[in-house]
């Protein structure tokens, strides 16, 4: 035993603490094995009454004794029997249990709370690139502009493939949805695809499994996923039942205590919720009505001013999951929304997410303008999701731009005002902005900074063959289409579809007239088709619209690949089917000119190869893509999206 926050603690033979207080009065009402991992104990903690005062009254053990003398028994282990219909209590749900049972990560660790500490000697895996594009070459010297678009493109580097660059280690909280409504076959799929995970986390990688139901609880603490850590994690994963409710709430507290209580910390944290249901457990309603999908979301989960908190990325399975909840559970975390209609390729799903964590490569990355020329300002910066800041005066500006996967790309619009050129400018070009990038390396924990060409444009006395920026159009394109859709899914939700639709088709003219051939422009215009025909009717809205909607907002609001898998046949722009089942990542699939390799799509080289490999693996243990009713039965792989 040892002291712990005032309150003696005791640290069973399999190496979970507890406040003694509580053990003990939980092995005083018959409960003999951990709560935790249900290893039978032999040496329980023995409860002596004494003349201390009564714990308060709002201690969650209601019918507790007195606080013990600390007294050690060693006992014989019950029979089996006793223990084969009793529920092992859930440790989740009293407050006392702490989580600070984490494995040491390797190497050593700094105090208590700290990053792990690369080692020495560990190379950067190089630097970000930041590049600057105006909308035009040139601006006529008496000519001025309220929204002079200049954009700023940052790319990640890419990983270095050898022992001197090791990647950031993850430390990984899997909340898993083991509701009545998983049993059969969802659960052997969602089995299938956790064996996959944890036989891709290395050895310095950290895996603690949560599952929720009616009420949660965290199935294997946070370990090293060694060989003896991934044959654990396994079968514990393989004992999952599925039985209750649906308490997704509950599910992420607990995950969010995994993390918040962890004595050590690996440079990269995440968390991946999958859930078929809705929250049955928690109130949601706002005063005055509409639902504050937020209430599931803990405390230390959310985004603040200053703080980078781990990212949620959620995972709608089925038909009937809250698609609305799931959405700004991943948003307001900084994860992605991603679909699963076709369970059957769930495990898919799982890989290109875990390939990008297992990437990552930049932290903590900031952006910041300073306009050079004493005309210019900043008027607005446009960075979806991403926190942005405009100075009051204008002079500067600033987006929270967070991790990045290796080679991942972001990008943002600036709009400018830029003023008439003056006499006495004394030269043919005006400097617009200065951008910087500052970040710390994931790989070697250190902080950097690089900074842009700045933005330059001529001035000269006329400006009518002004080249045109392809990349600022683009990205425009990409934007304001991302804005439509979220103004169709706005007006399914208050059920004018008709509406929703004519959104939608208004876009996908603009979109046409816009670089027709550009992989951007062809991807944009398939997704806008698939949309407008899931937002058609009430029907298809409330069957898989609204999920395939939000998943597309999120991408787009990330720049940050997730998945969309359909079950239905494709439709091509062309109205035929092409017959194959798919798996969406941004843009729909069926449209003969967007191939596996197509450039727009956001998913990393290093999430593309999970993805294979998951693909290799399945294959491997011959458990093809299962068709389901409405798809045709197939031999060879179905095409792949990402």
């Amino acid at each position: 035993m040892r002291a712990g926050g005032g309150q003696a603690t005791f640290t069973a033979e399999c190496s979970h603490t507890f406040h003694f207080s509580c053990i003990s009065a939980n092995v005083a009402h018959g409960n003999l094995v951990c709560p935790l991992c249900n290893a039978q104990w032999r040496d329980l903690p023995f409860v002596r009454p004494t003349s201390v005062p009564q714990p308060p009254a709002g201690h969650i053990l209601q019918h507790q004794q007195p606080p013990p003398a600390l007294i050690m028994q060693h006992r014989q282990p019950p029979p089996a029997r006793i223990l084969h219909h009793r529920q092992p209590p859930n440790p989740t749900s009293d407050p006392f249990v702490v989580f600070d049972d984490d494995e040491q990560v390797e190497p050593a660790s700094g105090p208590t709370g700290s990053r792990q500490t690369p080692p020495a000697g560990a190379a950067s895996n190089g630097a970000v690139v930041v590049n600057t594009h105006t909308e035009c070459s040139a601006v006529a010297r008496d000519s001025s502009s309220d929204n002079f678009a200049v954009l700023v493109h940052v790319r990640a580097p890419g990983m270095i493939e050898n022992d001197a660059a090791p990647r950031a280690p993850l430390d990984l909280v899997t909340v898993l949805d083991v509701s009545g409504s998983m049993s059969g076959q969802k659960l052997a799929l969602l089995k299938q695809a956790m064996r996959f995970v944890v036989d891709n986390l290395g050895p310095n990688d950290r895996l603690s499994v949560v599952s929720f139901s009616s009420d949660a609880r965290r199935v294997t603490r946070l370990a090293r996923m060694t060989d003896a850590g991934k044959a654990s994690c396994i079968s514990a994963v393989e004992s999952l039942a599925a039985r209750g409710g649906t308490n997704i709430a509950e599910g992420l507290r607990t995950a969010a205590k995994v993390l918040d209580q962890r004595r050590h910390r690996n440079p990269v944290s995440s968390v991946v919720l999958l859930s078929d249901g809705q929250d049955t457990y928690t109130s949601v309603t706002r005063r005055g009505g509409g639902a504050n999908y937020e209430a599931l979301v803990p405390p230390s989960c959310l985004r603040t001013d200053g703080e980078w908190s781990a990212p949620i990325h959620t995972f709608g399975f089925g038909n009937d999951h809250d698609a609305a909840a799931m959405h700004v559970i991943a948003e307001a975390t900084g994860g992605t929304f991603s679909f699963i209609e076709n369970e059957a390729v769930i495990q898919d799903a799982f890989a290109q997410c875990i390939g990008g964590l297992l990437s990552v490569v930049v932290q903590e990355a900031r952006i910041a303008v300073t306009c050079v020329h004493p005309g210019v300002r900043v008027i607005s910066v446009r960075s979806g999701r991403y926190e942005s800041h405009v100075e009051e005066d204008g002079r500067a500006a600033s987006v929270r731009v967070g991790e990045l996967y290796a080679d991942e790309e972001r990008r943002f619009l600036l709009f400018l005002a830029v003023p008439r050129a003056e006499a006495t400018d004394g030269n043919n070009t005006m400097c617009l902005v200065k951008v910087a990038c500052s970040y710390r390396d994931a790989a070697t924990g250190g902080d950097a900074s690089v900074t842009a060409e700045d933005a330059v444009v001529a001035r000269p006395e006329q400006a009518g063959d002004a080249e045109r920026s392809a990349e600022v159009e683009r990205e425009r394109v990409r934007v304001e289409a991302a804005e439509d859709i979220a103004a169709a899914r706005a007006a399914a939700e208050r059920g004018a579809h008709e509406e929703a639709v004519g959104i939608l088709e208004n876009r996908q003219r603009v979109v046409a007239q816009s670089g027709d051939g550009d992989a951007v422009i062809v991807a944009l215009r398939a997704e806008l088709l698939e949309m407008r025909e899931r937002v058609s009717t009430r029907h298809s809205y409330m069957r898989s619209g609204r999920a395939y909607m939000l998943a597309g907002m999120s991408a787009h609001a990330q720049q940050r690949a997730n998945s969309r898998q359909m079950m239905q046949e494709p439709v091509n722009q062309s109205g035929n089917s092409d017959g194959l089942p798919r798996m969406v990542s941004f843009r729909a699939a069926g449209s003969a000119a967007v191939q596996d390799e197509a450039t727009l799509s956001y998913s990393t080289p290093a999430m593309r190869a999970m993805l294979l490999r998951s693909r290799h693996a399945s294959a491997a243990q011959g458990q093809e893509k299962q068709p389901t009713a409405g798809d045709d039965a197939h031999s060879s792989e179905p095409e792949v999206h990402i």
